[in-house]
């Protein structure tokens, strides 16, 4: 019989997620609104994001099925198939730029090479992998109150240090932009919340703690990076740090909050891979991916990822709005005896075309809100008519 993970482990899990380098990144970019403004884009975004996260970590909690197992439910098998790919090959993106990211900060306190933390970052992120997930629990524990306590004191720095608050350039950047860059890292994960959900002894609780910690941990981050750009007038990280002299503790909040992070990146892309072909092992897909990343890590400059974060969303936020508005309220039954729902590749190619239609105008909600209703309507009016035609 399988060990379960407990509400607690999951709640760690989710910590580490975010307790991030790319968080702290991606806030930066909201430090031209100010502060109470970029606090109000970050709020709106994350309760967004944690709700869509909700729903999606419930439908592989109380399934029992991975993130893209729970996808060939609602598109088929080769649907399915479809998406985890996709879903692969962002999460290989991804644990290349975490790891970009660490290594460059890491660099930025003790010069010894990117490349070289590169490769101590994909190592630790290897030896994750092969511990397990399940059995992370005290490993994890020392890890995240670690990361805790040394988060709150780089918090206490930017915000307590007694610097003045200092002119931010004006980048054009708009509130609803903002928005959507706050609902980009949360939106990221939903393609992977069940792979964890799946295993809780308590999926509800499991999934519910899962999203209030991590939402609560990501803002955290996002407004560290917001008020070190305010605050300092620094974008990077690494030069906050070492001016706070957070040397060695700096160091280690780089690297064991991108090792944290990245591991589940690798480790879904390693489920991911399973629902592509059973014969693939999940553990040794996972290697693979972090072995893949650490390279491009090293071989590519990945400095802006706003278009990255922007494609993210045009692909997987209709995938998860036909996906809801499927199981929790058409309640249709499962096409994975199916090789492919064309009613639904058609309604997400849809989604597809919108979000990138609405990327090209501002709202205050962002583009990911208004992309997901109207794709979801669209769907259960789709449904239902069928089901009309179908008995008359």
């Amino acid at each position: 019989m399988n060990k379960k993970t407990s509400t607690f482990s999951n709640a760690l899990v989710w910590f580490g997620a975010g307790v991030s380098i790319a968080e702290i990144l991606t806030g930066t970019y909201l430090a031209s609104l100010g502060f109470e403004r970029g606090i109000a884009a970050i709020l709106l975004g994350h309760l967004i994001g944690g709700i869509l996260m909700y729903f999606a970590g419930m439908i592989g909690g109380k399934t029992g099925k991975s993130a893209m197992e729970t996808v060939k439910m609602s598109f088929g098998e080769n649907g399915g198939r479809f998406f985890s790919l996709l879903n692969v090959l962002q999460l290989v993106g991804w644990t290349a730029i975490m790891i970009y990211d660490g290594a460059l900060s890491a660099n930025g306190i003790f010069a010894s090479g990117s490349w070289i933390w590169a490769l101590v970052i994909g190592v630790l992120i290897l030896i994750w992998i092969l511990i397990g997930l399940t059995n992370l629990g005290k490993v994890n524990t020392v890890a995240m109150a670690a990361l805790f306590i040394l988060s709150a004191v780089l918090f206490k720095v930017v915000f307590f240090g007694g610097g003045a608050a200092a002119g931010v350039p004006e980048d054009g950047l708009t509130f609803g932009q903002a928005v959507e860059l706050s609902v980009a890292m949360p939106l990221s994960w939903l393609p992977l919340i069940s792979d964890y959900t799946r295993e809780a002894e308590k999926p509800r609780e499991a999934t519910l703690v899962s999203v209030i910690v991590y939402s609560l941990v990501s803002i955290f981050m996002y407004t560290i990076g917001m008020g070190a750009v305010i605050y300092t007038g620094e974008y990077d990280i690494a030069s906050i740090m070492l001016k706070a002299g957070l040397g060695v503790a700096g160091l280690l909040i780089i690297i064991f909050s991108t090792v944290t992070t990245t591991f589940l990146d690798a480790y879904s892309a390693g489920v991911s891979c399973v629902s592509i072909s059973k014969r693939i092992s999940e553990k040794w897909a996972a290697v693979a991916v972090t072995v893949i990343g650490t390279a491009a890590a090293i071989a590519f400059p990945m400095d802006d990822i706003t278009d990255f974060l922007y494609l993210i969303g045009s692909v997987f936020a209709p995938m998860i709005a036909i996906q809801i508005a499927d199981y929790f309220v058409l309640k249709t039954p499962s096409e994975e005896a199916h090789a492919i729902s064309v009613k639904n590749m058609i309604i997400w190619v849809i989604g597809f075309i919108i979000y990138r239609i609405l990327m090209n105008i501002d709202t205050a909600v962002g583009n990911t809100l208004p992309d997901m209703v109207i794709t979801m309507g669209i769907c259960i009016i789709a449904h239902k008519g069928c089901r009309k035609s179908e008995k008359t």
